[in-house]
Parts: structure tokens; C-alpha cells; sequence
């Protein structure tokens, strides 16, 4: 039931958000060199990597120098990458991941291969499921970059308390996996980015 309403939705959001994102690309591009779209490989269910897509808010290889993103601190970001990062809008995108099953709306935010390599066995059970879009970490680590920002060692930070504790809020969400839950993260995502 839960991938019905994640198709549903995700073809819903492309088709009426197209407009919105052809602005948005055409807003990156006038900017700043490259193109609009960013992807990245990340990890997925069982442990299997997908390209995952955003919309490009940094410089054109500005992930060579770090996967941290440090607030407003990080030169790398442009103006629009600013402003689309402040508004979550950057995850647009991954509205495409979630049509072609790669992702669900709701599900753990999948990571990039160098921290899952760090799980250990209780947390690889955030692999078990659908990585998605928003979950309760998401929620709760809305503004994670500007921690991240305010560290003296963000990826020290990010390692020994952010990611785990994101991972503990992911068990949240896979231990009671169901359209009720998946329906309340999304009005509670809702609610944090427009309220």
C-alpha cells in the first residue's frame, strides 16, 4: 500500500511541480557554471547503491572537497543553493527516485557509502528498508547544516552523535512501518518546513 501512494504522489508532485523546476534549474544555471541536477551515489535498500538527484546548490565539484555541508559558513553554496537548501527545495528531485523505486517518501535518509561503512550490526538495519525522503530524523535535524556549522569538527560531530542518533529516530519509523506512520511523518514534514 505504501509504494501505491509513494507512485501516486511522486508522479502527482513531477507533473504539478514541473514548471517550479524548470525555474529553479534555469536559476542554478544562470548563476553558476554546470548544470542544474546533482547526483550522487548513495546507499539503499539492502545495501545496494542508486544514484540519487537534487537540484545543484553548490559550486560544480565542490563535493571533491568535503560530504559535510557546514551552514552558512560553506563557501561552496551558492545564492539559489542557499535559498533552495533553507526551503528543503533542493530534494525536489528525489521525487524521481521515489517513481522509479529507489526510495520512498518516508523512509531513512539513504547515506553516502564512507558513513554506512561505519554502521554497526543494530544499525544496518536502516538498510532492511526504503530509504526515503523524510523521517523523523529528517524532522529533527532540519537544520543539521547549521550544527554542522557551528562545530569545530563537523564530520567528528556528524560521526559520534548526529548519525547515530539519526539512526535511533530511523528505528522509530522501521519498527512501525505503516500507512498510519507513513502518513503522520509526511503532515509532521509539512508542518516543519511551512509552519
Amino acid at each position: 500500500m505504501i509504494r501505491f501512494f509513494d507512485v501516486l504522489f511522486s508522479a502527482l508532485g513531477l507533473l504539478l511541480l514541473f514548471p517550479v523546476f524548470f525555474i529553479i534549474y534555469l536559476s542554478i544555471v544562470i548563476e553558476s557554471p554546470g548544470g542544474g541536477f546533482y547526483r550522487q551515489v548513495r546507499v539503499g535498500k539492502n545495501g545496494t547503491d542508486f544514484f540519487l538527484y537534487k537540484f545543484r546548490s553548490m559550486r560544480k565539484g565542490s563535493d571533491k572537497k568535503g560530504l559535510i555541508t557546514i551552514g552558512n559558513r560553506d563557501n561552496r553554496m551558492t545564492r539559489v543553493g542557499y535559498f533552495i537548501r533553507k526551503f528543503k527545495i533542493d530534494e525536489l528531485p528525489q521525487l524521481y527516485n521515489v517513481l522509479k523505486g529507489d526510495m520512498s517518501l518516508v523512509g531513512p535518509r539513504p547515506e553516502v557509502r564512507k558513513y554506512v561503512e561505519l554502521y554497526n550490526q543494530y544499525q544496518k538495519k536502516v538498510l532492511s528498508v526504503r530509504p526515503g525522503i523524510t523521517d523523523y530524523a529528517s524532522i529533527e535535524y532540519a537544520d543539521e547544516n547549521t550544527l554542522l556549522g557551528e562545530s569545530d569538527n563537523p564530520e567528528k560531530l556528524y560521526i559520534e552523535q548526529i548519525l547515530p542518533h539519526k539512526i535511533d529516530l530511523n528505528m522509530k519509523y522501521i519498527n512501525n512501518i505503516g500507512v498510519k506512520e507513513y502518513f503522520k511523518i509526511i503532515i509532521l514534514t509539512i508542518r516543519k518546513v511551512f509552519i
